[in-house]
């Protein structure tokens, strides 16, 4: 049995369809399909963590200062405003896309690459997730609905003006969170994550940020701010792995540049042009649920969600819509990071 995201509305609903599907199936027999997983760079973020001995090592607080996903789209709710009004950002990619970003790049080293073994550590990483308090989901979410705007020049409507959507929707097309992750390895390393439609490029990334140097050797230089070494997954449109890092510019003085050694999948294993699904198929014909969320990593994600679901709720957005299509979002996703003194990554597009 294959079934398509989303799975369910909420916790309790997940918790219904995953005690009907069980009636009638048994947990080996049911994939849960995210063609997210399928992508070739979503997969090889384990290789790279665990069959590298120099990255590895530095994978924890001690050495990361925070982590933040985003998932970019320049798209609207094209035609698909019906199914979109019912469910919302928060629904249609949080549960799903995002937690399984958030899993992969936490978790523990699993004790092999066998279905359970990997899913039993991404589990734990779930379950790890501090829920939110009602006065933690005012502070460390953000929601927004796109206005009429511009993509590559061209003039785009407002959700509100699209098809099969009320002209006064309060659903939201963006949604920007602040997580924190209660384990060992992670505690007070904040997981920043943002996913939004009419964004101005598309690009899903997952950014390692870690701990800036300390400035005592340059302080009686030129040298005025020591930017941190990051380390970028590219999911989509480009697949690859960057690493940013500070070096000496020509010159007698000392200054410094920034540098990125970039990894492009395409300049070392050619062009293949894929969705995520035909692996993901294969694997269900050949019964390797690696790939497949479980119905303990469903229920572990909506606990994660329902508190955010609930406090939006009960406290209906007054600014929809709060961002012009063509732009990153809602200030308040920008105020986000800035009150933690730090920054979203740019894209270049």
């Amino acid at each position: 049995m294959i079934i398509e995201k989303p799975f369910g509305r909420d916790l309790d609903s997940a918790k219904a369809l995953n005690q009907q599907l069980l009636k009638v199936a048994t947990e080996s027999q049911i994939y849960r399909i995210d063609h997210y997983l399928g992508k070739e760079t979503v997969q090889n973020i384990l290789a790279f963590r665990f069959a590298n001995g120099i990255f590895e090592p530095i994978w924890n607080r001690r050495y990361i200062d925070h982590i933040q996903i985003s998932v970019a789209e320049t798209v609207g709710v094209e035609q698909r405003g019906g199914y979109y009004e019912t469910a919302g950002a928060l629904r249609d990619m949080v549960p799903n896309h995002i937690m399984q970003l958030i899993s992969l790049t936490g978790m523990e080293p699993p004790i092999s690459f066998h279905a359970n073994d990997v899913r039993d550590e991404q589990a734990k990483i779930l379950h790890a997730i501090q829920p939110l308090t009602a006065e933690e989901v005012l502070s460390r979410t953000v929601r927004g609905q796109y206005g009429a705007g511009a993509i590559d020049r061209q003039q785009v409507p407002g959700y509100r003006s699209e098809s099969n959507v009320s002209s006064d929707s309060r659903t939201e097309t963006f949604v920007a969170v602040k997580l924190q992750i209660d384990n060992w390895r992670w505690a007070g390393v904040p997981f920043y994550f943002r996913t939004g439609k009419r964004m101005p490029v598309r690009n899903t990334q997952i950014v390692i940020q870690f701990r800036r140097a300390p400035f005592v050797l340059f302080r009686d230089t030129s040298v005025d701010n020591l930017l941190p070494n990051q380390l970028v997954l590219h999911i989509q449109p480009e697949e690859g792995i960057s690493l940013r890092f500070a070096a000496k510019t020509p010159g007698p003085i000392m200054r410094l540049g920034t540098v990125d050694m970039d990894f492009n999948y395409s300049d070392y294993f050619g062009n293949q042009v894929t969705t995520g699904y035909e692996r993901l198929l294969h694997d269900c014909m050949v019964g390797d649920a690696t790939l497949f969320q479980r119905a303990d990593m469903v229920e572990a994600g909506w606990s994660v969600v329902s508190p955010i679901l609930d406090v939006w709720k009960a406290l209906p957005p007054r600014s929809f819509p709060n961002y012009a299509a063509g732009t990153w979002g809602p200030k308040d996703a920008e105020a986000l990071l800035e009150n933690d003194g730090r920054h979203w990554r740019d894209y270049e597009k």
